[in-house]
């Protein structure tokens, strides 16, 4: 469908993307996955022909329909959240137009023979036939179903765009793109501003779309719930894999190993070879055997191990001076902004030492409840306070806001630190990868991964025992995120995340508070035990709106008839539960006799063996049987 043919991107001396090609066909559902600033946008913009490559040209058929969601945009004001997302429509809204002149010309006209009336019916049945491909549904209702999966509540759709912030705006892009159900999705970072519930939402919906899509995501498990193919770029060049992203780390670790192997190998046979011709250059009798080995050496195809690009953040948390055991204690708290109640009747207790997550749809008080904690904001009535000698470090999601943007990146630590730690500036941003000339860039022109990392940086500067981190992941890039989760794994204060990110959450938290529909409820455990209680609340949610038609038809004796449809659902229940258990049983059975045939092959391999399609179907193969051995194991609880 799309063709990257040999495109080169400079910028100056520097080269961001170097001869890459691959190709984009129908179905295809690319994770673009690289480091920031390795080039994933460009690609974008450049199919998008937003940008224009130094060398190089792409190819896309006249009639492929793009569909493009950017990282930072330009969103339209005047209209209502329904109004500005029906304007997707507008290509059918002209069909109709278009089809109702010609019914109306077609009305008036007598001339039935003429060539001109001939067209106007062919026009009106091709329009009719346009139309009836688009018709599957009613694009209000289809605007509106959209709206509520991306988090919109049915009494904001009248609400003028322009009251919105950034991030709701973005979903309102977003649901014009996917309305307009165009060929190839380009997705750059859809999930930023997303709450967990609509990034599952939209999770099902890109997984049941039957275009491509090239989705750029620094979320782990979207990708390997989304894609199918994972395309790396690393230092200007691509690594193409067939697989979502949790496959493509474990081939991308063999593919380098087999390579360090290889090119061993073939060093020492280089170096035998060498030491014999050293040996023997001028002696007679092997004149010959040392003329064939020169050759043999000359002809040989060098080996060389793809370049890595190791870089990382190295970030330690200074230890937290001890506080109270109550970090944080709030009993009946009604807090808002003016005349608005965001949330009310909200108890949140945080013990020190404990790790708990913010989570739930925007705009129903996450970052409100951090602006308490903070001092920035004073509830309107209930009781709050905060624990004996609390210091909090304040991460703010923000960050436009919060960097001066004239200063430098040296600037903006060097203001806010004092005493020793003045002397370790340069080594606090050699850990966050601002390195050399990087330091006196202006905040005005980082990128977004390079704000989020410099404001982290600032957190380095005091020993804070309450760290409050407002979507510290967003911008951030996969390894980063992995770094950061595991200093705050380590960090011995006490943690306050906002995120919505379940693969950073999953085994950092270990209590939950929701914030939902003006309340707000605690959950102990990690991030994927609520994802589970949530689930079963919805469906248990669904149960009970039985439609008025059914509870009319109950006996005479409702309770009793309740109780025996309970008992027919637990029997049914039990049932599946055993066929499930047998069918999982027998999978891994099978999974296990072929692992087993698999590594017997593996460690001693034939002649013809494909080593790399023996170790992915090997990858695949555990990666399966480990996920039946969970569902197994819940199972059988």
């Amino acid at each position: 469908m799309i063709s990257v043919n040999h495109i080169t991107v400079s910028y100056g001396g520097f080269t961001l993307l170097n001869d890459i090609s691959f190709h984009i066909s129908e179905k295809d559902k690319i994770g673009l996955v690289g480091k920031n600033g390795a080039g994933k946008s460009t690609i974008l913009k450049l199919i998008c022909n937003i940008q224009s490559p130094s060398s190089g040209k792409i190819d896309k058929p006249s009639d492929c329909r793009i569909g493009y969601l950017p990282q930072i945009m330009e969103h339209s004001k005047g209209r209502t959240v329904i109004d500005e997302t029906m304007t997707a429509f507008s290509h059918i809204f002209a069909l109709e137009s278009e089809l109702e002149e010609i019914n109306l010309q077609l009305a008036e006209r007598t001339d039935y023979e003429s060539k001109e009336y001939g067209a106007l019916i062919v026009r009106m049945n091709d329009l009719n036939d346009m139309l009836a491909m688009y018709h599957n549904e009613s694009p209000l209702v289809a605007a509106e179903k959209t709206l509520l999966g991306l988090g919109f509540k049915k009494e904001e759709f009248g609400r003028p765009t322009e009251t919105f912030s950034q991030g709701w705006n973005m979903r309102i892009e977003l649901a014009k793109i996917l309305l307009r159900n165009p060929d190839v999705l380009l997705l750059d970072e859809p999930t930023n501003h997303l709450d967990i519930e609509s990034i599952q939402w939209l999770e099902d919906y890109l997984k049941a779309y039957k275009g491509s899509i090239v989705l750029i995501s620094h979320d782990r498990k979207f990708l390997d719930n989304v894609t199918n193919r994972t395309v790396e770029i690393m230092l200007g060049r691509i690594y193409d894999y067939k697989v979502p992203y949790s496959q493509y780390v474990e081939l991308r670790k063999e593919r380098i190993n087999q390579q360090k192997a290889a090119y061993e190998n073939q060093q020492r046979m280089i170096e035998k070879n060498e030491e014999f011709i050293e040996r023997f250059r001028y002696k007679p009798t092997k004149s010959n055997q040392v003329q064939s080995r020169i050759k043999a050496l000359e002809r040989i195809e060098r080996i060389e191990i793809d370049e890595e690009d190791n870089s990382a953040l190295n970030i330690k948390f200074p230890p937290a001076p001890r506080s109270g055991d109550i970090v944080f204690e709030g009993r009946d708290m009604k807090v808002g902004y003016g005349d608005k109640v965001v949330f009310d009747k909200a108890d949140i207790t945080i013990m020190r030492g404990e790790k708990v997550a913010l989570v739930g749809r925007n705009g129903e008080g996450k970052t409100t409840f951090m602006k308490v904690v903070t001092g920035g904001l004073e509830p309107f009535s209930g009781q709050y306070r905060l624990g004996h000698n609390v210091r909090i470090g304040y991460y703010a999601q923000n960050q436009e806001d919060i960097l001066d943007k004239n200063d430098t990146v040296f600037d903006t630590l060097e203001k806010i630190a004092v005493g020793d730690i003045r002397t370790k500036l340069r080594d606090i941003l050699g850990a966050f990868l601002f390195r050399g000339e990087d330091i006196d860039k202006k905040v005005a022109v980082l990128s977004g991964g390079e704000r989020a990392r410099l404001a982290m940086a600032k957190l380095m500067l005091h020993p804070y025992n309450l760290l409050a981190l407002d979507e510290p992941t967003n911008h951030m890039d996969i390894r980063s995120k992995d770094i950061l989760k595991k200093a705050l794994e380590k960090y011995d204060g006490t943690l306050l995340v906002v995120s919505h990110d379940r693969d950073f959450l999953d085994g950092l938290v270990d209590k939950i508070y929701e914030f939902r529909d003006g309340r707000v409820k605690e959950n102990l455990g990690g991030i994927q035990d609520f994802l589970d209680r949530r689930k079963i609340e919805s469906l248990q949610e669904l149960e009970r709106s039985i439609p008025e038609l059914s509870v009319k038809k109950q006996t005479k004796n409702p309770q009793a008839s309740e109780e025996r449809r309970m008992q027919n659902v637990r029997r049914s229940d039990e049932k599946k539960l055993k066929n499930r258990i047998a069918a999982l049983e027998k999978n891994i059975s099978r999974l296990e006799s072929e692992i087993s045939e698999l590594e017997q092959r593996l460690s001693c391999p034939g002649e013809g063996d494909d080593i790399m399609a023996m170790t992915q179907k090997y990858v695949d193969l555990k990666n399966e049987l480990d996920k039946d051995m969970e569902l197994w194991a819940s199972s059988a609880e």
